[in-house]
């Protein structure tokens, strides 16, 4: 994008934070398109935002039963070696992969900023067993996912989901991870 509009910037390690929803949609057209022409991605493949439900499937990393994906950890002792929040962050992101992954090798699943999902904002997923569960079609909202360097360890959980965004919304403790989605053959 040829330009990075992080609060906390000198460091290229850090995550990218004060983008938009918006900001964060047009940089995965671009790379998609970027990827695509250089022959890197499949002509039917998308980088885009995560659902909501495909990011707690990542955090989880298969453990669908437990506040995180290390286990129960009910006074969030062990926290602090997977994420950056309230109490060790020092009031700033740190750079990224400096504490321990999740079983499936993600790092910073837990803290650091929270994370833009594709998804409108809505009263919740249905209940049960579901597929690939979406949002609705239409919003004002967008979801966030984790908790970030300012938020205490109980915005940290896997399934943790407290604050929303409007698509053009930007702030220092917000950015966003994406996923390639394969095209259809």
């Amino acid at each position: 994008m040829h330009t990075n509009p992080s609060y906390f910037a000198g460091d290229n390690n850090r995550p990218v934070e004060l983008v938009s929803w918006n900001d964060a949609t047009s940089f995965c057209a671009q790379l998609s398109e970027r990827e695509r022409a250089a022959g890197r991605i499949a002509t039917n493949s998308v980088y885009r935002l995560p659902t909501s439900a495909e990011w707690e499937y990542a955090c989880r990393a298969l453990t669908s039963d437990r506040q995180f994906s290390y286990g129960d950890d009910p006074h969030y002792t062990n926290l602090i070696n997977y994420a950056w929040y309230s109490a060790n962050s020092e009031a700033t992101t740190h750079p990224v992969g400096q504490k321990l992954p999740n079983p499936w090798g993600l790092y910073d699943m837990y803290g650091n900023v929270q994370e833009l999902c594709q998804d409108w904002s809505g009263v919740g997923l249905p209940g049960g067993t579901v597929m690939d569960p979406q949002g609705p079609a239409s919003g004002l909202y967008r979801t966030l996912r984790n908790g970030d360097w300012i938020n205490s360890p109980n915005y940290c959980r896997s399934a943790a989901h407290y604050n929303d965004i409007l698509p053009y919304d930007r702030f220092t403790f917000v950015g966003f991870r994406i996923v390639l989605a394969p095209g259809q053959p």
